[in-house]
């Protein structure tokens, strides 16, 4: 088997190297051919600099150094761009994702997926941020169409020949787990040894950006809650009119500044609501229209 390992890196300076050597130990024992590409997110550290001096030590290594920061995702599309095998896989830098396992990943491949995702046997961060992720996994699984995945993660094993399904996307704000789903349905997962992180670069900040961007980038359910929200508002506002008509007839008045005020008030909060939604997808639609790159290269190393 013909392996490409690509693997993002931000504030990776003190593990470029160990990642690149534990790889250079456990590659040679499955693959006839491979390579590893470690593609520098505008890494403010001295991350590009380990990069260089693990290209020119191994003939396999290959760095890509890009502009500024862009994303994990989208520099993880710019080295899955720059592959030459028939598999990728993909991992983060911190040894989370144990070089050892990727066999584990490799054999599911062989039973006739396309997409293999390495699950943990147990989850490695607290149980805050455990809750979080999972959510995020879930809404993930479902906008992919694939709800039976529920342990997508970073470390993947996939055909290279699945980015042909996005070679013209350009949109800066991208998952690469739904692009992926572009080009094929089997996905899966297994369960794999790994470690625990020594620290992210996703705060909650991150985690609730991606979320936003799941709901809103590649998903209409937001619209329909807005849509069923709407519907459910104005049941609602036919059946307060149909009391106050039998009150008024019946008793004769309705006091009630203050019933008047939260009929108001929840409807307005209704309306504020549905326009939220449709300002998160009118700012996709901007974000898109603008045409910005997926991620710029300033400079690569290795690969002669």
């Amino acid at each position: 088997m013909k392996i490409s390992v690509v693997v993002p890196v931000y504030h990776g300076e003190r593990f470029v190297e160990p990642l690149v050597e534990r790889l250079a130990l456990v590659l040679p024992t499955f693959a006839e051919a491979y390579e590893v590409i470690l593609v520098n997110d505008g890494s403010p550290d001295s991350s590009w600099s380990a990069i260089e001096r693990m290209a020119k030590k191994y003939p396999w290594v290959r760095g890509i150094n890009l502009m500024r920061n862009y994303g994990q995702h989208n520099a993880t599309v710019c080295g899955l761009r720059a592959v030459r095998y028939d598999i990728t896989v993909t991992m983060d830098q911190d040894l989370q994702h144990p070089p050892e396992e990727i066999p584990h990943l490799l054999a599911k491949l062989d039973d006739g997926f396309d997409v293999v995702y390495g699950a943990p046997h147990k989850l490695p961060q607290g149980w805050v941020r455990n809750v979080l992720t999972a959510g995020i996994k879930d809404l993930l699984a479902r906008a992919i169409g694939i709800s039976s995945v529920r342990n997508i993660s970073a470390f993947r094993a996939f055909r290279t020949d699945l980015r042909k399904a996005f070679a013209n996307f350009q949109s800066p704000s991208l998952i690469l787990d739904v692009l992926l789903s572009w080009g094929s349905t089997r996905f899966t997962s297994v369960k794999v040894n790994i470690a625990p992180a020594e620290e992210s670069n996703y705060d909650f900040r991150g985690l609730v950006r991606v979320a936003l961007l799941i709901l809103t980038g590649y998903s209409t359910a937001p619209l329909r809650i807005a849509s069923w929200t709407g519907f459910i508002m104005t049941i609602f506002g036919v059946s307060v009119f149909g009391y106050v008509l039998v009150v008024y007839f019946t008793v004769g008045s309705l006091p009630g500044f203050p019933f008047l005020a939260s009929i108001v008030s929840l409807f307005s909060g209704a309306q504020l609501f549905t326009l939220g939604i449709i300002g998160e997808y009118l700012a996709r639609v901007f974000d898109r229209s603008m045409d910005r790159p997926i991620y710029v290269v300033q400079s690569t190393v290795g690969g002669d």
